[in-house]
């Protein structure tokens, strides 16, 4: 039986179709997983931007990171290592549709292609304009080294997004992991974290700490499906923070382990680039705190404007993640080649240098804006019907071939020794990758 609202048709235009969205969401639906993940880009963002400190010197660009210029930065990253965030608040929507999904064959069939397709099709156009800008940069006479500096400044991002798409295809098997286990699969993955820590630095056995890409952020992603079905999840979230702290004691004050959540060049040890379980304490500290604070969120986002603007954000959060560093290397190089470093002159880490930071983060802003509007509309979901879907087989295929893509612009850029000057055997992975996930592809 149709009724009048099921006739209602969503108005065009982001802010008109959020707002309408908003006045018809259910007062069930965990609004504050969304206002999480957004707070979460925004820090991410804003840890690029202030982080990744631009300098003229004898008149060349030089790109120098914080980090290794003011130690007091370390701590900073507890703040801006949002990482767990953005698995936990996965796991917990990941399982939500998966669990929704498998009650029916035909959506369960299309489920991995019509969760990969949001995250695919974005990277698209990001990588083909990098590599077009490389193409044209290296007919220029650009050396190579440059090109693959620039791209890989602009494409780092990448690197989390593809170990997220390789969780979000083992959902299936993750959540049959906790519906067996329950909470008792967290523990087991973090208890496997520990011990590649111990046996890794114990013993220095330093290989086997790349494993730790899958334990670590396999036990928070886990800990997003525990918070999916959870009855009192804020009763657990003292609990949770105090873990972290003393967590976080250990590592850092008794064993020597890094202060900074992300790498610092130079540094001999990283906690982040093969992850340590340093990243499941201050991961237990955010999530108590997100535990903590979600009856206050969800109270503010009852409010429609409000959670109109959370929702327009979050239709737009793949193309601000992919394109904030591109806006900071566009407004650095104009300021360093069109106007001859005017701005760039201050030593980082300065009184001056931090009072100017505004004013910059205004402009790598502005600059942003109209890359997120252009390109946002290859954000929008799956349109086709679930019988017309990649097969699970298909999607994981294809993921696994843009993840390959990803991971080597991720460590090197797009910059190649060769006629064109561009990797263009990445790029092919991760285009005809997002295209085999994303688009089913049959005899007519």
């Amino acid at each position: 039986m149709t009724t009048p609202q099921t006739k209602e048709k969503m108005p065009k235009g982001l802010l008109a179709a959020a707002h309408w969205a908003a006045e018809r969401t259910p007062e069930s639906r965990n609004r504050a997983v969304d206002l999480y993940r957004a707070i979460a880009i925004m820090f991410v963002i804003l840890g690029h931007w202030l982080l990744v400190a631009a300098v003229m010197r004898d008149g060349e660009l030089n790109f120098l990171i914080l980090l290794s210029e003011q130690r007091w930065t370390h701590y900073a990253t507890w703040l801006f290592q949002v990482m767990p965030v953005f698995f936990f608040v996965g796991g917990f929507s990941n399982g939500l549709s998966w669990t929704s999904a498998r009650k029916d064959p035909l959506k369960k069939k299309a489920w991995a292609a019509s969760r990969l397709s949001r995250l695919l099709k974005p990277t698209v156009p990001v990588v083909l304009v990098w590599a077009c800008a490389g193409l044209v940069a290296h007919a220029l006479g650009v050396p190579v080294d440059l090109i693959s500096s620039a791209s890989q400044a602009a494409l780092v991002p990448v690197w989390f997004l593809a170990v997220y798409i390789i969780m979000t295809m083992a959902v299936p098997l993750t959540m049959a992991f906790w519906d067996r286990f329950g909470i008792a699969s967290v523990a087991m993955l973090a208890i496997a974290a520990i011990v590649v820590d111990v046996i890794a630095f114990g013993v220095d056995q330093g290989w086997l700490r790349w494993t730790n890409y899958a334990f670590v952020w396999l036990a928070v992603h886990q800990l997003g499906y525990w918070w999916g079905s959870a009855t009192r999840p804020k009763s657990w979230a003292l609990g949770f923070v105090a873990l972290g702290i003393a967590w976080l004691y250990i590592l850092i004050v008794q064993f020597g382990f890094p202060v900074a959540m992300v790498s610092v060049p130079g540094a001999e040890m990283s906690n982040t680039r093969p992850p340590t379980t340093a990243m499941l304490a201050v991961g237990s500290v955010q999530i108590g705190v997100i535990l903590l604070l979600t009856d206050l969120a969800q109270l503010w986002l009852r409010r429609v404007r409000v959670w109109a603007w959370v929702i327009v954000f979050n239709q737009m959060i793949m193309s601000i993640y992919l394109w904030h560093m591109t806006a900071l290397l566009i407004v650095t190089g104009v300021a360093a080649y069109a106007f001859g470093g005017f701005g760039l002159s201050e030593a980082p880490g300065t009184a001056m240098w931090w009072a100017m930071r505004p004013i910059w983060v205004v402009l790598f802003t502005i600059v942003l804006i109209p890359f997120v509007l252009i390109f946002v509309r290859f954000e929008a979901g799956s349109k086709t019907k679930p019988e017309q879907r990649p097969s699970p087989w298909q999607a994981m295929g294809g993921a696994f071939m843009t993840c390959a893509g990803l991971v080597v612009m991720a460590m090197v850029g797009l910059g190649k020794d060769n006629a064109i000057g561009v990797n263009w055997l990445a790029v092919g992975f991760v285009v005809l990758g997002v295209l085999i996930a994303t688009r089913r592809f049959s005899r007519r």
